[in-house]
């Protein structure tokens, strides 16, 4: 007869397990498992919560809200705050083309009009660039403040109505530095309208950036220089002239508005990635050639030109140019570092 190779079962008949204890200590547990599907020792009886963040035990403090997008439990960011809201599209403006501020013919060319005549331009050349170097290093502090400092950058996602205040402020200053030629022209006033349009979009450019991480920030603002720095020198160089093809761009200006105004009420109601990529890719081409465009009216010896006097729309234009080409490209590489 075989012998198993099993040890032999404990028998409670031959002594208990433990020792008596002395006081009012409970008895020890019974020797083995509970039944398959009886209640564990220490687990909450059936049903069990069934929600990600319903509290387990009696008396333990509830998890958070449900996030607003399916499948995440929990949500992001500062504890207690909820998820914010998803970044906001560009502002929706055309490009700025009034008839008003350009001179046909060879006014301000730069060969056979006299020294006067390029020294006029070179000064004046200077001057817009002044002002926007000095427009895009006010955005450029903005965006790296709302972008670092974390306070700063929680207060902007869950305050949107700022955003849309500044844009209200951005759109109303716009519309008059480039309708009315008086308050365009007539100084202080120019450079106080200036500097409160460049304060509204700059606010508008660090609220959309802080939703992106540093990185998509980064690589969007080195992009964009590059980019900038070479339609510049391009423009300064070639031959072509963009200012003859005036008719294309305002085309061109009038379908970039009508499409970001439906791509807003489309993603307002379900949004469409691939919607949002194409509107940005074509944003960021139509705004280098009005960079392009805008450029060669800066420079005078084409065949059309802005007047000196309008040096605050020179600087307006492709200010705008510039912020709108970067917030394409970092939505575009936002999306894709995501």
């Amino acid at each position: 007869m075989s012998r198993s190779d099993y040890p032999p079962g404990y028998d409670d008949s031959r002594g208990p397990l433990y020792n008596p204890q002395g006081g009012n200590y409970p008895a020890p547990p019974a020797y083995g498992f509970p039944a398959y599907g009886g209640p564990q020792p220490g687990q909450p009886a059936a049903p069990y919560p069934t929600g990600p963040n319903t509290p387990l035990y009696p008396g333990q403090p509830g998890g958070y809200g449900p996030g607003p997008y399916p499948g995440q439990p929990q949500p992001g960011g500062h504890p207690g705050a909820g998820y914010p809201n998803p970044p906001p599209m560009p502002p929706v403006m055309p490009p700025t083309i009034p008839s008003d501020v350009l001179s046909s013919g060879d006014e301000f060319a730069a060969s056979g009009s006299g020294w006067d005549d390029m020294s006029i331009r070179h000064a004046f050349i200077r001057k817009v660039y002044m002002i926007l170097a000095a427009q895009l290093l006010l955005t450029t502090a903005i965006v790296a403040v709302f972008t670092f400092v974390e306070p700063v950058r929680y207060f902007v996602q869950r305050n949107q109505a700022i955003y849309w205040a500044s844009y209200a402020v951005y759109f109303i200053t716009h519309l008059v530095l480039v309708c009315c030629k008086g308050p365009r022209r007539k100084f202080p006033w120019n450079i106080i309208l200036l500097l409160v349009f460049t304060l509204a979009l700059s606010y508008m450019t660090g609220s959309i950036s802080s939703f992106y991480n540093t990185k998509a920030v980064f690589l969007a603002l080195g992009i964009t220089a590059v980019v900038c720095i070479a339609v510049t020198v391009f423009c300064f160089q070639t031959k072509v002239d963009f200012t003859k093809c005036r008719g294309l761009f305002c085309v061109l200006g009038i379908v970039i508005f009508v499409t970001g105004i439906i791509t807003t009420i489309v993603l307002s109601f379900k949004y469409i990635l691939w919607l949002h990529m194409l509107y940005a890719a074509i944003g960021a081409i139509a705004f280098t050639m009005f960079l392009a465009y805008h450029t060669q009216l800066l420079i005078g010896n084409r065949k059309h030109s802005i007047s000196p006097e309008e040096y605050v729309f020179a600087a307006l234009s492709i200010y705008v140019d510039i912020v709108q080409i970067f917030l394409f490209l970092l939505q575009i590489i936002g999306a894709s570092t995501k």
